[in-house]
């Protein structure tokens, strides 16, 4: 007999819990969140914190998982590919995949949040808001909850605590107490500060609607999102030190100048440039790994507590969605034996996410400067050819993990290997029209097995 479903406290209502807790109320669980901050449906949240995300195919199916896709159609819109933005204004447009069905989906984080907050909520969820986790008894399995207005501590006894919150994880920091916890944090030398491209007159949007713009710089690039009120969510990313750097723009003068000669066209459309820049904090960005992910099937850490990525390939949502997915199919599997569920999570889980964390890294070379290279564009071009004649074969890397539910270990694996044949393919030639298809043809199919394409 499989036990009976219990209670499960999940930590943190960001994306995850909400989410994690209506696929359990789905299956029959008692689910109660505790959130350390206030309810942001009552109470105006601070700016600059709210990157936009990207929503694709492992964060979508999620959302099927739950019923909560059709419900977010509403908030999204889809982007069809990325739009370069030369220091001279020239457009150059990159599609993200073999056609128009192959999009990624801007979405705004509070929007998301809220909806998936509203649907834990009907699924009959409790959510418990100014609430921090202030503790949490590894021997006697009892979290410690203070609430953040008054001060007050209570302590609350449950079956099974998740630990959804986040990078800096107050579960994860009870659990770095273990004996042989392993734990490693990498920051860039990078930040991030969020500006803002105001809607038009008529309330449009003032560059292409459906498109993921960026003006890479080398070594710094800024980036646009298009949001569903007609603005865009731009991310400006530097060095922490150095030239051009965040240390080095200090005043409204200096930050006016460094956009004027750098993002000429996207300053114009940037009235209120200098206002954004210093009322937004500059934030970090950091890669978390750790081992276990759990405790004697009494606490697992889930999402960005055990395996923070940085944002350069648009998966850290659609990651932590995932984990949510495959929680729940291991609790079909298996019931409440949570021992047996949490250590197949992690066996399941670590290699993916370890993989994904290093794309994510790599990528963001990719972004900031080889995005506007021609050699790299004509390798794009060479993929997406290569993909056509042989879908079942040659995928791109970018669309194992973005438009299907690949593996994320086998899209880095297989896409060092595509990379290299790339190479070979693209060696001596100018344009796709010249590639050797006779050598393609040979390479592709003595070396690539055919992938299952899950969607």
């Amino acid at each position: 007999m499989k036990p009976a479903p219990g209670k499960i406290t999940l930590i943190g209502a960001g994306l995850n819990g909400p989410l994690l807790a209506t696929l359990l109320m789905q299956r029959g669980f008692s689910v109660e969140i505790y959130e350390r901050r206030p309810d942001m449906r009552r109470v105006r949240m601070s700016a600059g914190r709210s990157i936009n995300l990207a929503l694709s195919t492992r964060g979508i199916h999620a959302l099927r998982q739950a019923g909560l896709w059709e419900r977010m159609r509403s908030i999204i819109i889809p982007m069809k590919g990325r739009m370069m933005h030369s220091i001279a204004g020239e457009l150059t447009f990159q599609p993200y995949g073999k056609n128009e069905t192959e999009v990624i989906n801007s979405i705004s984080r509070a929007e998301l949040n809220i909806a998936l907050m509203d649907a834990a909520e009907e699924h009959g969820a409790t959510i418990h808001f100014s609430q921090r986790c202030a503790g949490y008894d590894l021997r006697t399995g009892t979290i410690r909850i203070r609430h953040e207005e008054t001060g007050e501590e209570t302590i609350r006894e449950t079956e099974v605590v998740i630990g959804c919150d986040g990078s800096a994880s107050s579960i994860r920091g009870e659990m770095l107490k273990l004996s042989r916890f392993n734990f490693s944090q990498q920051h860039l030398d990078y930040g991030y500060k969020e500006l803002t491209i105001p809607a038009g007159s008529k309330g449009e949007h003032l560059l292409e609607t459906h498109a993921l713009h960026i003006w890479p710089r080398g070594n710094y690039m800024l980036i646009a999102l298009p949001n569903i009120d007609g603005t865009f969510a731009c991310i400006l990313f530097l060095p922490f030190e150095g030239a051009d750097s965040f240390a080095s723009l200090t005043t409204q003068a200096q930050v006016v100048q460094f956009f004027d000669s750098r993002f000429p066209d996207a300053v114009s459309l940037m009235p209120q440039l200098a206002e954004n820049y210093f009322a937004n904090p500059t934030g970090a960005m950091v890669t978390v790994k750790c081992s276990p992910w759990h405790v004697e099937g009494r606490v697992l850490l889930l999402g960005d507590a055990v395996h923070a990525i940085v944002p350069f390939f648009g998966q850290g949502l659609n990651c932590g969605f995932e984990d949510c997915t495959c929680l729940v199919e291991l609790l079909d599997r298996y019931g409440a034996d949570w021992l047996r569920v949490f250590t197949e999570f992690e066996n399941e889980r670590k290699v993916n996410t370890d993989a994904i964390a290093d794309m994510a890294i790599e990528n963001f070379t990719e972004m900031r400067d080889r995005v506007a290279d021609s050699r790299f564009l004509l390798r794009k071009k060479v993929e997406l050819a290569l993909e056509a004649k042989y879908p079942q074969l040659f995928v791109p890397k970018y669309a194992m993990v973005t438009f299907h539910r690949i593996p994320y270990s086998v899209a880095l694996a297989r896409g060092a290997f595509q990379d290299r044949m790339l190479e070979e393919l693209c060696e001596s030639i100018g344009r796709v029209e010249d590639l050797d298809w006779e050598k393609a043809d040979r390479l592709i199919r003595c070396d690539l097995a055919p992938l299952e394409l899950r969607q």
